[in-house]
């Protein structure tokens, strides 16, 4: 490559930060279903990644041995560039299993380049717009005594705003007995923690458009916080009708993996919420770049799902350095992310050391 266009001033080059290189990319699985990246470099400095797509880990780990050969003896320090390179490289690009791979690879990156630098990567996104971050508990959902309880417990532990599951997988044109199940589930839900806590209703993809429709509107009485998944987000015909009827907000994104995939969800208006995985939409690179594109239109953004430390870093990065960030989904345990915890912390891995302390 040409040199670098720099002033010929010895006082200025001696302040250029001094060339460092990737030495090894290493991946472990760890049964069920979790595989993590250790990138290694020349200076001692280690980065940590969670390249993952649930019941794929092998297959992503296989897919970030393949990347790993462009990266060794490259400076980590230059995320944009070979995330671009990792991507735009081959002939085939996208997916769930190369966006997981390049999710993990540029976690650890980041990882490093803060522990470089020696601030927090939100620092190097921009800086803070928030001090705390508010979270949503995940509740479950299948039996309406047992949901009740859950959410309960969960508003008594300081959360605002529970997520449950909204039905079993449901036939094209079904029985309202399962429309009617579902029904009494969010009822308990909403019974149990009164009017003012925020309830999202997660419906994985597993209803199609004619059940969607009849569900969307007789959960309207409840006051949802969000819809979510309501068709699988490929449906793209079903979600612009399901949306129009909708007063419930809708939101989408777990199953896709780069801003083009929600460049069409975006463009079309068929979801209000959306919520980028860091391990699976390209990381923290591509998430801050699909946030922005949300932001630009006037949609929300949740960052989605909370899985293990190393996630949890990612999610509190993306979520500190970006304005249109609503909450992210958690589990109990990290409801308490407050300002002292965010000032201590300077990279990725001493956040994941801080909040398992």
């Amino acid at each position: 490559p040409p040199p670098l266009l720099v002033p010929d001033n010895p006082a200025f080059l001696n302040r250029l930060p001094s060339p460092m290189k990737i030495t090894r990319l290493t991946t472990f699985i760890v049964p069920p279903r979790w595989c993590f990246l250790k990138i290694e470099t020349d200076e001692g400095i280690t980065g940590w990644g969670e390249p993952v797509l649930e019941g794929r880990a092998h297959t992503v780990a296989a897919a970030v041995d393949e990347l790993a050969d462009y990266l060794v003896g490259k400076d980590p320090r230059h995320i944009e560039d070979h995330w671009t390179v990792l991507y735009r490289g081959g002939f085939y690009r996208g997916g769930g299993v190369h966006m997981s791979a390049l999710a993990g690879i540029d976690q650890a990156l980041w990882d490093i380049k803060g522990q470089a630098l020696g601030v927090p990567v939100s620092e190097l996104l921009g800086g803070n717009v928030r001090s705390h971050i508010k979270v949503y508990s995940w509740i479950g959902g299948d039996r309406p005594s047992e949901t009740a309880a859950a959410a309960q417990a969960a508003v008594a532990r300081g959360f605002t705003a529970v997520k449950m599951n909204g039905t079993e997988e449901v036939q094209y044109v079904d029985s309202y007995d399962k429309v009617e199940r579902c029904l009494q589930n969010v009822a308990a839900v909403r019974e149990a923690v009164g009017p003012n806590v925020g309830i999202g209703v997660d419906f994985h993809g597993r209803v199609h458009r004619p059940m969607a429709k009849v569900l969307v509107k007789e959960l309207e009485p409840y006051k949802l916080m969000f819809i979510e998944e309501p068709v699988l987000s490929e449906h793209e015909e079903a979600l612009k009708e399901i949306a129009r009827i909708s007063s419930t907000p809708i939101a989408l994104g777990e199953r896709l993996y780069s801003r083009w995939d929600f460049k069409r969800v975006l463009q079309g208006g068929y979801a209000d919420i959306i919520q980028p995985d860091p391990s699976h939409a390209g990381g923290i690179t591509e998430t801050r770049k699909i946030a922005s594109m949300a932001d630009r239109i006037g949609h929300g953004d949740i960052v989605s799902p909370e899985r293990t430390k190393i996630v949890e870093a990612n999610q509190v990065a993306v979520a500190l350095s970006n304005a249109s960030f609503d909450r992210a989904e958690a589990e109990d345990r990290i409801h308490f992310i407050l300002q002292e915890l965010v000032h201590r912390t300077k990279n990725i891995l001493s956040l994941v050391q801080a909040m398992m302390r």
